[in-house]
């Protein structure tokens, strides 16, 4: 299968070790010098080693690899102890792998191994950490009241898709907005007309360079999360056009068939 693995550029690497540490899961180790990914199975591809490279030796690729394996992992970090596993745990909630959490956890109680306080604050890049909002603000409704203050109607964060975690929870059973970046600037009532109980997704068609990632990270959301329907909302430029095209694609790749609905705003801000 094809996922994201952390790759590892021999050349800028100087094996100073500063990312095994970082790897609770053990698919670091320095040998001859170098970092080497010992294992496809222990590497998750979230990269808690890469912020600690001081050569920006480390990145992610996506390539055909074996499934990481939560289980073979655990096996290994409950040898390192209680600390070890605090940390892997922790790095599950930061990136909102809630179902490799549920499985890890499992693996503790069936094993009868008991961590205390084993949950700590989101210390990484605020931009990528996960946040389900639904249910907890108020429906932004119009209102002739001259007080009245319009509510955002964004149930998730991140919302730009290089950013967006596929097994995110909110995504199960949504109904998806996928908008091109310039939508919400041109129609003045975006949250009322299109956010409003959708889980939202950006992108740029033409400039963002990452294309054909985004369209394996779609099929990967597609096939894992039933979702129930998606809103394409794209501009009226040719080059915005593209956003159906990818969205298209992901749903062939995933052999899926799951109602689209395609808007096209006009430049001067009005649904055509």
């Amino acid at each position: 299968m094809k996922r994201k693995v952390i790759k590892i550029d021999e050349a800028k690497c100087d094996g100073c070790g500063l990312c095994v540490p970082d790897c609770p899961e053990g698919a670091l180790q320095i040998i001859d010098n170098k970092a080497r990914l010992i294992s496809d199975l222990f590497c998750d591809g979230l990269g808690a080693c890469i912020g600690t490279c001081p050569n920006g030796a480390i990145s992610i690729e996506i390539r055909e690899a074996e499934p990481y394996d939560e289980r073979k992992v655990m096996d290994n970090i409950v040898k390192q102890g209680p600390n070890v596993i605090k940390a892997h745990l922790n790095h599950l909630k930061e990136h909102n792998e809630t179902d490799l959490l549920n499985q890890a956890q499992d693996f503790l109680k069936e094993k009868k191994i008991t961590v205390q306080n084993p949950g700590v604050s989101f210390t990484g890049c605020p931009g990528a950490a996960a946040r389900d909002m639904r249910g907890k603000k108020e429906p932004t409704l119009m209102n002739a009241n001259a007080d009245y203050k319009p509510v955002s109607a964004l149930q998730n964060w991140p919302v730009q898709l290089q950013l967006l975690n596929p097994y995110a929870p909110y995504l199960k059973n949504a109904d998806l907005l996928v908008s091109a970046d310039c939508v919400p600037f041109a129609f003045a009532d975006f949250h009322q007309r299109f956010l409003e109980g959708k889980i939202m997704i950006t992108f740029c068609p033409k400039l963002d360079k990452t294309i054909d990632e985004y369209i394996e990270k779609l099929e990967t959301i597609f096939k894992e999360n039933d979702i129930k329907s998606v809103s394409v909302v794209h501009m009226e430029v040719p080059c915005c056009s593209g956003t159906l095209m990818i969205i298209q694609k992901a749903l062939e790749k995933a052999k899926k068939v799951i109602p689209v609905k395609e808007y096209t705003i006009s430049i001067s801000g009005e649904i055509i």
